[in-house]
């Protein structure tokens, strides 16, 4: 048996080198690549906000994983994208996250033996 998802909102989570800043625009880019593909480490390494990714196969190539302080940045993410040579980029908007809560234990009723 699985345990329950739980539904945690994503926190704020400062910046790397800038303390305080908060990056609680949380977004997902699914990336199918053009002629060439795309960078991943280059990627992360310019934009703070890419926090992860996963090469797929399937309609998208690569997915990630991002953390923006807001809408400019995520718009200046996905403008990237685009000149970075990706076919098609789709953004979805990360509302909450979902992890693992602890199993609930049921309570087992007993029967009365006749």
């Amino acid at each position: 048996m699985t345990a329950p998802l739980a539904l945690v909102p994503a926190g704020p989570e400062p910046a790397p080198g800038l303390p305080g800043q908060a990056r609680d625009l949380h977004a997902v880019a699914r990336v199918g690549y053009g002629p060439v593909p795309l960078d991943f480490d280059r990627l992360a390494a310019e934009f703070p906000a890419v926090r992860s990714g996963l090469a797929l196969a399937g309609d998208a190539d690569l997915e990630l994983h991002l953390a923006c302080t807001g809408p400019e940045e995520l718009r200046a993410v996905a403008a990237a994208l685009q000149r970075a040579g990706a076919a098609r980029v789709r953004i979805d908007l990360v509302l909450r996250t979902l992890t693992p809560g602890p199993a609930a234990a049921r309570p087992v009723a007993l029967r009365p033996v006749p």
